[in-house]
């Protein structure tokens, strides 16, 4: 079986014994050491804080990543499981940190892990920084001689520090949430977010049921928390008569939502609705990425506020927040950033928000929904063609093209506002595959715009694999 390794500007994803192992997991640890050095982040006490999920190969690949942090001269200190955000707030409200090394697979299957790269101001690194920092992994890291290597210790508190802040938040309305005592159902799928969201919710006054919540990283199910995947926890909601059910990831980043009728809503209404609540007490810009659903949109336009969108990533996301000073941002796949928190989408936080919107108005979501604009959106992963992706969005242009707006920020996406249909062809920086989304009123005209894409691309690679190739010299 053909292992992948994933090298993109914010870190490194694959195979846990076969692409990804200590010894990958040290040299990545201490390139980025020599880049913390190299570029003069280094203060007196400061260090370089590394988290991990619950993965069952998060110990040895943190303590591997930490040691090779050391030999290249940088302190480290390992601050245990805990949620991507978790991490990446402990590291932003720490004025002796000097990064963050997160070593986490997100949503990607039990097998696999990885390591994620952030600076000191919690957010991860640009595409710049990960290409000098994946310049000196390739070449080999600069390590400290002997009088000089970095010491590892423990990084306590991260977990409490991350609940404070979010109940501290002006925008959280806990009174009015405490008043509702709502029952709330969650799944947190083994991953690091059951040492946070139960607790938050608790403290916030929900009354909470769930399944998952043993942090072992023994993933029962796919972990990804999107619809296809959430049958066990739309059961318990209706079993129990719960409220609202609540999903994440391994690692805490994308809250998906049920509603009260054990009905899976979308990701992409996860951050409609923060948006929504976030706007009723502040005007200001919204955020979210090329591939992300136009309900997002529709709360901007109804508030008339500037809305943008930016390449898929949380890093270009948080990059366009800080440029355009938006009040709220965040991508289709739950996950919410606000400026107020950190700019990382944080899936407790998510939670928190979605209850003081249904708190404040009185109303579980299913109600909050109920009238509103559903569109149809059809998702697809192909294995990553050899065509080059200019020959794919030639190919699209020319079959799809001559009617649409057209934004080649991030592969390419089509958009005809007009019928309020879109389409957007990209490369995953996760996995070894394509992704095709497409979005409209009418879920069978997404279903066509998927399908000719699909076609697009399968021309796009016979047609380059009938292409002459020129012949070695002899």
């Amino acid at each position: 079986m053909h292992a992948p390794l994933i090298i993109s500007p914010s870190g490194i994803r694959g195979i846990v014994g076969l692409t990804v192992t200590p010894e990958l997991a040290a040299r990545y640890g201490a390139a980025f050491g020599s880049f913390v050095r190299e570029t003069g982040q280094q203060v007196p006490g400061g260090f370089v804080l590394v988290g991990r999920d619950s993965r069952t190969s998060g110990a040895l690949l943190a303590d591997a990543a930490a040691a090779g942090l050391c030999a290249a001269g940088v302190d480290a200190r390992l601050s245990g499981i805990g949620p991507t955000p978790t991490h990446l707030l402990a590291v932003k409200d720490d004025g002796l940190a000097l990064g963050g090394l997160i070593v986490t697979a997100s949503h990607n299957p039990v097998e696999w892990n990885g390591l994620k790269l952030a600076g000191p101001d919690g957010l991860f690194v640009t595409p710049a920084q990960g290409d000098r920092i994946t310049q000196l992994f390739d070449a080999g890291p600069r390590y400290a001689d002997w009088s000089a290597p970095g010491l590892a210790s423990m990084h306590a508190g991260a977990v409490e520090h991350h609940i404070e802040r979010i109940l501290d938040l002006d925008l959280v309305a806990t009174g009015a949430i405490r008043d509702l005592r709502p029952r709330v159902v969650i799944d947190c799928v083994h991953g690091a977010g059951a040492l946070v969201l139960p607790e938050l919710l608790r403290r916030l006054g929900a009354e909470v049921d769930g399944i998952g919540l043993t942090a072992d990283g023994r993933f029962p199910r796919n972990p990804e928390p999107a619809p296809e995947n959430l049958g066990q926890l739309c059961g318990r909601v209706r079993e129990t008569g719960a409220d609202v059910g609540f999903a994440v990831d391994p690692d805490s980043d994308r809250l998906a939502i049920v509603d009260e009728t054990g009905r899976p809503i979308g990701e992409d209404w996860t951050l409609a609705l923060a948006v929504e609540y976030v706007l009723e007490h502040r005007r200001g810009p919204v955020v979210t990425n090329l591939s992300s659903s136009q309900v997002i949109e529709d709360v901007a336009r109804k508030v008339g506020v500037p809305f943008h969108r930016s390449a898929v990533g949380e890093a270009r996301v948080a990059a366009l927040m800080v440029e355009t000073g938006a009040v709220i941002g965040g991508e289709g796949n739950g996950g919410v950033m606000l400026p107020d928190l950190n700019l990382t989408r944080d899936a407790p936080l998510a939670a928190a928000l979605v209850l003081s919107l249904c708190a404040t108005r009185r109303a579980r979501v299913g109600e909050l929904l109920s009238g509103r604009i559903h569109y149809g959106m059809v998702k697809r992963k192909i294995a990553r063609p050899e065509a080059s992706t200019e020959d794919i969005v030639g190919t699209l242009l020319a079959s799809l093209g001559s009617d649409a707006e057209c934004d080649v920020t991030d592969g390419l996406r089509l958009s005809w506002p007009s019928r309020s249909e879109w389409l957007h062809v990209r490369a995953s920086g996760t996995e070894p595959i394509l992704r095709i989304i497409a979005e409209g009123i009418d879920h069978s005209r997404a279903e066509a715009l998927a399908d000719e894409a699909a076609d697009c691309v399968a021309r796009t690679v016979e047609s380059d694999a009938a292409r002459p190739r020129s012949s070695p010299d002899l």
